[in-house]
């Protein structure tokens, strides 16, 4: 009789659903996902639960496998050596590998008064907080939002083209990631909608009260609404537990995404820090690193070396508004190039783009195994040869 392998998946997110179907093409694995909310979350969409246009939820029926069993909770604590994790609510869940994709949520801002008086919106509840504030607040009441990424960058042209007053304050550069050439071309869209945006060395938040946000320069912006988009943490669960993590608490991995202390722990995701060189923080990053999560366990439950990862970006999409956006392409790398797809068309591609990816959470579901095509990036090798190494030394070479 072959025994059953158990593997959990903490974590409910793209990379997380990704592993988790992935992981059913063996019908000797049952999966355990365990994430602290019933349905899933388009993060992808969270600026537009906070404009009201979308609720940014999916029921986790439509896009999992049958077979994989959800449990609604919050990991505390893992135990490698009891091969356990601990549950919020209490007791505890075994397995035999677990698949760390705990993703990630609001960065500590850091800034006086920003904790207290700022909205972050990366979480669902976050986002749910906010929207009321919002519905609430005058017409004409000065919303100011912190941070020029693309949440950022959506949210202030979300609620601009509502008719919000709204002054987008960068620090340094509007869309860091953009090419100068997709990044005039948000401008431009974002002063037709009537956002004020603030960029250059004066346009550093020091400090938020309840209706001023103040800037490095001396300026004084009032603001009745401030939203904090600026940068992304995540949670502390690896460290908690033990585990070796990188500067931002990310888990070490080795290039096949095996925690460099546990041959049974993998990552995938935003939580994810595979060579200390962890890619950029996207749904499009998640997508191909949770299959290929599974894909160790699976190696390794079959007695077989994992591959290295292969991950490549294509694009980066960001929506300005219901009418417009912007497609910035990009090579496998992650550097934005010159061509981008803007107005109309850039907005219909970015719907497209975020229908597309629950789609593709779905068919993974009903098709366990079937997505192979990854865009690789050739230059991950070179930039691991240059940073002094492979990869550190896994548990398994230790042993």
């Amino acid at each position: 009789m072959t025994e059953n392998t158990d593997v959990v998946v903490i974590g409910g997110g793209y990379a997380g659903v990704m592993a988790a179907n992935r992981l059913t093409q063996r019908d000797d694995v049952t999966v355990t996902l365990i994430n602290p909310r019933p349905t899933f979350v388009e993060r992808i969409r969270l600026h537009q639960l906070v404009g009201g246009s979308h609720d940014a939820v999916v029921d986790y029926r439509e896009i999992l496998a049958e077979g994989i069993r959800l449990v609604v909770d919050t990991v505390t604590r893992i135990d490698g050596a009891e091969r356990s994790v601990t549950l919020a609510t209490g007791g505890t869940v075994g397995y035999d590998y677990l698949i760390y994709a705990v993703g990630s949520g609001s960065a500590d801002p850091r800034v006086p008064g920003a904790a207290e008086f700022a909205y972050p919106i990366a979480t669902l509840e976050e986002a749910r907080r906010l929207r009321p504030v919002v519905d609430t607040a005058p017409a004409r009441a000065a919303v100011t939002v912190v941070g020029a990424g693309p949440t950022g960058i959506e949210t202030a042209a979300e609620l601009a083209e509502e008719g919000r007053t709204v002054t987008l304050v960068c620090g340094e550069v509007l869309g860091p990631y953009l090419h100068p050439r997709g990044r005039r071309s948000v401008a431009k869209r974002l002063t037709k909608l009537g956002v004020t945006v603030l960029e250059g060395p004066d346009a550093k938040v020091t400090a938020v009260t309840r209706d001023v946000v103040q800037l490095s320069g001396g300026r004084k912006l009032p603001s009745e609404v401030t939203i904090w988009t600026a940068g992304f943490g995540v949670p502390d669960l690896a460290g908690r537990s033990g585990l070796s993590t990188d500067a931002l608490g990310r888990l070490l991995t080795d290039e096949t995404l095996t925690s460099v202390d546990d041959v049974r722990i993998v990552a995938a995701g935003d939580s994810a820090a595979p060579s200390d060189l962890p890619f950029r923080m996207s749904c499009q990053a998640a997508v191909q690193l949770g299959p290929q999560a599974a894909e160790t366990v699976l190696s390794r439950i079959a007695g077989e070396q994992p591959a290295p990862i292969n991950v490549g970006f294509v694009s980066q999409c960001i929506s300005l508004g219901r009418r417009a956006g912007i497609l910035q392409f990009a090579d496998k790398d992650d550097t934005a190039k010159r061509y981008y797809l803007g107005g109309r068309p850039g907005a219909k591609l970015k719907e497209f783009i975020c229908k597309g990816t629950v789609w593709q959470l779905a068919y993974e579901a009903r098709n366990p195994g079937s997505r192979t095509w990854w865009a690789k990036d050739d230059k991950r090798r070179q930039l691991l040869q240059t940073k002094g190494g492979e990869a550190p030394a896994t548990a398994e070479q230790a042993a």
